[in-house]
């Protein structure tokens, strides 16, 4: 008797085991117990724990996991068919499976021949048996069994008979979900449809999709899949996985409840995507892809004149979907393709009142097309923007003139030690004020300097600080004349805030940086109260 449900589709996660394999993926084991809870709460039917017999860590996590009390997922542990010429209650890591205490077990089993032969070294008649007495022994124990048919479009374009002998053999030995692995990647979306639906019309068992990345076609082929009859479908959070990842689940999980009508997740739930997907790239300590669809920061960011424009009148125009479905939102950028449209839907988004028919938007668009001749740029850098808008429509009375500075370096090799030094002279309410600070290097000596010499006027100031400091040549070919452009990422602990300067020379460039950043703090305090 099978215990998986035919008719209902399911998300099968596994982040914490294939996902892990990705390059430059590391997750602790509290990592990975935090990352089970929050695909928990966000409603994933099936959570690939780890393989038990590979490592101490993915064992253990079998134990703590159980502390979570998950309300929904189920666990599952990862491992293989037995071995050749083994029985099957002889196998170490059959036992470990079982020891485990998951109430679901995945194992993996091959279906291409040419892996039987030429990997395992084994008979096809061996290989049918390995799965038969695996899946037949672990579901005598109990345990709901998801048999992964590895490789199974390569091998049944290859040998669709044995192919098909290979999921037979798990289907007559009780597996509750038969999965079909394109584990290499390299299968076409057509290719992936048809051979499903083959499967599914001649298999009882519910049939599911495992899809990798390598032809950029993994979340394609996994809503193809779908389409003709898979009812279980693998995947990662955010495609982490081994070469080029896997099926990401984020896209899948959008398209299928917003393109295909496909109903995968607790009511309330797609509005928490984007959240779950930066938290995951936050434990994995991975940055973000601001191009990520539905997700990514630049997944509604519209720059085209033509395009804001169009926007202004009618959002689906330009949006596929509404980004707030999936817990983004619309970002209006700026640049040298702008048009009247994007100024006055990006000012409305910075809380700037600004109407149409404003003659000062063509100033705004001809000082921005200006700025950026010289290397400026302000989708990245917001704040800067802002004042930028604020300074060219509403001019507001300057918090600080620079009337000077100065940086010094200076080398003592004998001591191996190195001092920077930064002056700042400034005007403040028609008070001047001068001071000095050493920093670590040039620009934070410079900031440093700064704001020693505003803490007097502007106490609160000590809550700000450096939060990421970039720097980008950007005419390479000219050597070290080339303009350099400083960005430069401020917080004050509650709102992060980024801004750019733009000069032949590195220190001029932060110090513009850090000017704007600094004065657009200041102008939201007093507009803030």
């Amino acid at each position: 008797m099978h215990t998986a449900a035919t008719n209902q589709l399911v998300l099968y996660d596994t982040t914490l085991r294939d996902g892990a394999q990705g390059e430059d993926i590391h997750f602790s084991l509290s990592d990975k117990l935090r990352i089970a809870k929050r695909l928990d709460e966000f409603g994933i039917a099936y959570i690939e724990g780890g393989w038990p017999g590979s490592n101490p860590k993915d064992f253990s996590f079998f134990s703590q996991v159980k502390s979570l009390n998950l309300k929904q997922a189920k666990i599952a542990a990862f491992g293989s068919t037995r071995k050749a010429m083994l029985a099957v209650e002889e196998d170490q890591q059959i036992r470990l499976l079982l020891e485990a205490q998951s109430p679901v077990v995945t194992i993996v089993g091959k279906s291409w021949l040419l892996h039987v032969l030429e990997v395992l070294r084994t008979s096809e008649k061996e290989n049918l048996a390995m799965i038969r007495d695996s899946v037949q022994f672990l579901k005598s124990h109990g345990r709901e069994v998801i048999f992964d048919a590895e490789h199974f479009f390569d091998g049944y374009k290859s040998n669709k008979e044995y192919a098909l002998q290979c999921i037979k053999a798990a289907e007559e030995a009780g597996a509750d979900f038969i999965v079909l692995c394109d584990t290499n990647g390299g299968s076409l979306p057509w290719e992936i449809g048809q051979i499903t639906s083959e499967v599914c019309s001649s298999c009882k068992v519910p049939i599911g999709i495992h899809t990798h990345n390598d032809g950029e076609l993994a979340v394609a082929n996994a809503l193809w899949a779908i389409k003709s009859g898979a009812r279980q479908v693998q995947g990662t959070i955010n495609g982490y996985g081994e070469r080029t990842g896997n099926c990401n689940l984020i896209s899948v999980i959008a398209n299928l409840e917003l393109k295909m009508g496909q109903k995968v997740l607790p009511d309330g739930k797609l509005k928490e995507l984007r959240e779950l997907s930066l938290f995951v790239d936050e434990i994995a300590n991975v940055r973000p892809n601001p191009k990520a669809p539905f997700v990514g920061r630049s997944a509604f960011a519209h720059k085209g004149g033509t395009h804001v424009n169009a926007l202004q009148k009618l959002l689906r125009s330009y949006e596929h979907i509404d980004p707030a479905l999936v817990g983004n939102h619309r970002r209006i950028l700026v640049g040298e393709l702008s048009g009247k449209s994007n100024i006055v839907l990006k000012a409305k988004e910075l809380g700037i009142a600004l109407e149409e028919n404003n003659p000062n938007i063509q100033r705004v668009l001809n000082k921005i097309k200006e700025l950026e001749a010289k290397g400026y740029e302000f989708e990245s850098a917001e704040a800067s923007f802002a004042l930028l808008l604020r300074k060219l429509l509403s001019p507001y009375p300057s918090f600080f003139h620079l009337l000077e500075y100065h940086v010094s370096i200076r080398q003592l090799p004998s001591k191996n030690y190195k001092v920077c030094e930064a002056t700042i002279k400034i005007s403040i309410h028609g008070e001047r004020v001068y001071t000095v600070a050493e920093g670590d290097g040039p620009v934070h000596a410079l900031d440093r300097a700064l704001r020693e010499a505003l803490v007097k006027f502007y106490p609160a100031i000590g809550q700000l600080r450096l939060e990421d400091y970039k720097v980008r040549i950007i005419d390479s070919t000219e050597g070290t004349a080339s303009s350099i452009r400083v960005w430069v990422e401020s917080t004050d602990g509650k709102e992060i805030w980024s801004t750019v300067g733009v000069s032949h020379d590195i220190v001029e460039a932060s110090w513009l940086a850090l000017f704007d950043s600094i004065e657009y703090w200041l102008l939201k305090k007093t507009e803030n109260g």
